[in-house]
């Protein structure tokens, strides 16, 4: 089966431990679009759905903030759950041992692609 992949963004928009940029994806187990985002951390690119693993709310506090002052962690605004950038594991809070579900991504000539 061939792979489908849609341009997120140019490469250029994201900056380590910076802001995020949100997308919309279809979810195979929802209907309409469900809201996700790419972040980069330490030079890799990584995107999950946007939902908290503890109960299913968005994590940016402002569009696109997903990471905490430090700028070492994915951060809950709700419930102040932490995650892994570079793997969506829950290190604390109330989703410990949980994880963000990850999405599939490649960069590539200077843009983000989500891959089906």
């Amino acid at each position: 089966m061939a792979q489908h992949e849609r341009l997120i963004c140019a490469s250029s928009e994201l900056t380590d431990g910076g802001k995020g940029i949100r997308f919309n994806v279809d979810h195979h187990h929802e209907f309409g679009a469900v809201p996700a985002f790419v972040i980069r951390y330490r030079g890799d690119i990584y995107a999950y759905l946007n939902r908290c693993a503890h109960v299913g709310v968005e994590l940016d506090w402002m569009e696109g903030e997903f990471f905490d002052d430090s700028g070492l962690y994915l951060i809950c605004s709700t419930h102040g759950a932490t995650y892994a950038p570079q793997s969506g594991f829950c290190t604390g809070g109330p989703c410990k041992g949980k994880s963000l579900q990850c999405l599939k991504i490649e960069e590539r000539d200077g843009n983000i692609f989500l891959k089906d």
